[in-house]
Order: structure tokens, then C-alpha cells, then sequence
């Protein structure tokens, strides 16, 4: 049943599609709905449905992985606040979903981004943006592109 679970929430997420970086245990990748700009999910490479099964080696990885989203979200869209959410009542595997926050738009691909739940909860099912102009590829590009400069 977990491994079940683990193939559902990669299909859902799309993670192989969407994938930014991967270290040794962890995945960063897009989130299919954008409620704000780069909108992301780092989730453990391997099944698992709680979090107290995560290892410590897998915890240090998260810690390096995280030093780089970050810095690499800043480079790009020049958050204001990044919000971490694990929440596993529909989707049980570990993982997070990582939102970052905006006081103000951002412009990307000549669109306007607006942080609609700013300053309070975001909210996860709002999609700025549909893809008709492949906007996930090209949010994927620019993140990829700032990870390795």
C-alpha cells in the first residue's frame, strides 16, 4: 500500500516531469498549480508515509537541499518569505510543499504574479497561471538556470 501511494503522489505531482534538482534522497520540483510564483515540492526519493521515518542522513540531506532552494528562489523571483507545509492528509508520502511568499507582484514571462492569500494562509489550490504557454517549462528553466550559476 505505500509504495502505492508513493507512485500516486509521483504521478499526481508530476515529479519526474517537473523535477528541478534531486540530491541523494530528496526531490525539488515544480507543483503542477502555481499559487505563487515557483511554487515548489521536495519530497523523499524513497516511500515513506511518516516522518518519523526519515534518517538522519536523510534529514542533513533535506537541510543542503533546502540551503539551495532558497538561495536559488531568491536569485530568481526574490522572495519575501518561503513557507514549508507538510501536510499528508491527501497525499501520503513525505514531503513538503514549498511556497514562497510575495508583498508585492512579480512579473515572469510578461505575466503579473499576485500572492492572493498575502499576508495570511496560502492558498494551495489556486493556479495563476494556466499552462497554455508551457509557463512550468519555463519557471523550471529559470530555477534550473540560477541553481547552476
Amino acid at each position: 500500500m505505500i509504495q502505492h501511494n508513493f507512485n500516486l503522489f509521483n504521478k499526481k505531482f508530476e515529479i519526474d516531469k517537473l523535477k528541478i534538482v534531486s540530491s541523494n534522497s530528496w526531490i525539488w520540483s515544480l507543483r503542477p498549480k502555481q499559487p505563487t510564483l515557483g511554487s515548489s515540492i521536495v519530497s523523499l526519493k524513497r516511500s515513506s508515509h511518516s516522518f518519523s521515518d526519515v534518517t538522519n542522513e536523510e534529514m542533513a540531506d533535506l537541510a543542503h537541499l533546502i540551503k539551495q532552494l532558497e538561495k536559488t528562489m531568491m536569485l530568481a523571483f526574490d522572495y519575501d518569505v518561503m513557507n514549508y507545509l507538510m501536510l499528508m492528509m491527501v497525499d501520503k508520502h513525505v514531503h513538503y510543499h514549498v511556497i514562497p511568499r510575495y508583498k508585492q507582484t512579480r512579473q515572469f514571462m510578461g505575466l503579473g504574479w499576485f500572492d492572493k492569500g498575502w499576508p495570511t494562509l496560502p492558498n494551495l489550490s489556486d493556479n495563476q497561471h494556466s499552462d497554455e504557454l508551457n509557463i512550468l517549462v519555463k519557471i523550471q528553466h529559470e530555477l534550473t538556470h540560477m541553481l547552476n550559476n
